[in-house]
């Protein structure tokens, strides 16, 4: 059976009209991403300065960090070293 050519010639134009407005509502989706991407790229560059901002910092606290422990360190080898001499004192004066 056949459909008849003006039949066919509307199925035909609204299968265009379908894909038209598919193209636009795609065309407006990939706009509204495009629009998220430029301000995701924006936000990450700011972020990149103010981080870049802040590096001397961090690396003040780094070397901070590795002046404690240095410090800390000396601060146990004192300790055990004035107990060593707390104990040869006490060692010489019961003699």
């Amino acid at each position: 059976m056949r459909l008849p050519r003006r039949s066919l010639e509307i199925a035909t134009s609204e299968d265009y009209k379908l894909l038209e407005n598919m193209n636009k509502l795609t065309s407006l989706k990939y706009l509204e991403m495009k629009d998220i991407a430029i301000n995701i790229s924006r936000n990450l560059k700011d972020l990149n300065q103010k981080y870049a901002g802040l590096q001397p910092y961090l690396d003040q606290i780094n070397v901070i960090e590795e002046q404690v422990a240095a410090l800390e360190q000396a601060a146990y080898k004192l300790d055990a070293y004035s107990k060593k001499l707390e104990a040869k004192y006490k060692k010489l004066e019961k003699r």
